[in-house]
């Protein structure tokens, strides 16, 4: 008996359940909204969609998600009452998002259906960017688009150029000319001199014949303006030098040397600090022809490398080995360098060796 009164108490509670959820009801002004088209310095837009209870329980916005963080939600917390309206703010921020939009909204409630998706949309209009904006990088009445020129990869073959734009922003005329120049660069400004208020080019060219570096290397130029070199200030040019294999003919691939490495990552376990640690990778030529190690870098000078028969050719089949020896220095804890070496290996042009240690330093007298 006692089990039948269970049951059918059982069945009256989702009967009542059912009938509050049939009970709350839900509706909208609008699902959509157009902000149709404005300027970004207008700022953030705001739109309320309106929501009304038709039911005859309480209605909760439990929660409202939006796309993107572009678009903020607000809403009603408390329980919207049978027959009163509540809302579900939609707040847009187009800084830095010009062109058009189209976000979403999806809002959970206590009713069916559970969730309802919320759209807006429209166009913002850039807002046209200040002489500040537009050249970032002031030296005395000459402002550059940015103090770095980066030529990306350049082979190691060849000649490129790349421009930047800048500007004379006084009431006099400016003479911008650059100091200190490495034989494999050339900068200019064209004009030479720039009138008050003109807009010039940097034309800079890059040949990479004439740096014996490999991989990224970079130049700290002095700038001179009116014939007065600016002190601390530095003109960054950077360019990553490379192979060219584009001229070796299928022939010419297939019989190219090939550095293989028995490991491209030593790792020296515990060590103590202030101290000297030699490390080898054994590497051999598996094509065939002769192998030419072009350069090595470590990315600190904690991390001295030496190569066995540097600029000598390799032979097919010889093997040999690069040095490496880490100075842990001050360091503390895990450490991790990386070695840097480039070939005539078509595939593997640039290789990257892994040092890596755990460094222990002495306990602080106390």
């Amino acid at each position: 008996m006692k089990q039948l009164f269970f049951i059918f108490s059982l069945l009256i509670l989702g009967v009542t359940a059912k009938s509050q959820i049939a009970s709350t009801k839900m509706q909208l002004s609008t699902t959509e909204h157009d902000f149709g088209t404005f300027k970004e310095e207008e700022g953030r837009q705001t739109f309320d969609f309106i929501v009304t209870n038709t039911g005859t329980e309480p209605l909760i916005i439990q929660n409202v998600q939006a796309s993107c963080g572009c678009t903020t939600p607000e809403w009603t917390k408390q329980p919207i009452p049978a027959g009163a309206k509540g809302k579900v703010t939609a707040i847009y921020d187009p800084k830095d998002r010009p062109g058009q939009f189209n976000k979403t909204l999806s809002v959970h409630t206590n009713t069916k259906p559970e969730v309802v998706v919320l759209v807006i949309k429209g166009e913002v209009v850039a807002h046209e960017k200040t002489v500040e904006e537009l050249f970032t990088f002031p030296v005395g009445a000459i402002r550059f688009e940015s103090n770095h020129l980066a030529f990306t990869n350049v082979k190691k073959t060849e000649k490129k150029m790349r421009v930047m734009q800048l500007i004379n922003t006084s009431t006099s005329p400016v003479k911008l000319e650059f100091d200190g120049l490495p034989p494999h660069l050339t900068l200019k400004s064209n004009p030479e001199t720039l009138k008050p208020g003109q807009k010039g080019m940097v034309e800079g060219t890059y040949d990479a014949n004439k740096n014996a570096g490999w991989g990224n290397v970079s130049d700290m130029i002095k700038i001179k303006l009116n014939g007065i070199v600016q002190e601390n200030v530095y003109y960054y040019v950077s360019a990553n030098l490379v192979e060219d294999f584009s001229s070796l003919s299928k022939e010419e691939l297939e019989n190219a040397p090939v550095f293989k490495v028995e490991s491209t990552t030593v790792d020296l376990g515990k060590i103590k600090g202030a101290t000297q640690n030699e490390v080898a990778f054994k590497f051999t030529n598996n094509g065939k022809s002769d192998l030419l190690i072009r350069f090595i870098r470590s990315t600190c000078g904690c991390t001295a490398v030496q190569q066995g028969n540097q600029n000598v050719g390799i032979k097919p089949g010889e093997s040999s080995t690069i040095k490496a020896v880490f100075n842990s220095g001050t360091y503390s804890g895990k450490v991790t360098k990386a070695i840097y070496v480039y070939t005539n290996d078509p595939k593997n042009s640039e290789l990257v060796l892994m040092l890596t240690a755990d460094v222990e330093q002495p306990a602080a007298v106390k």
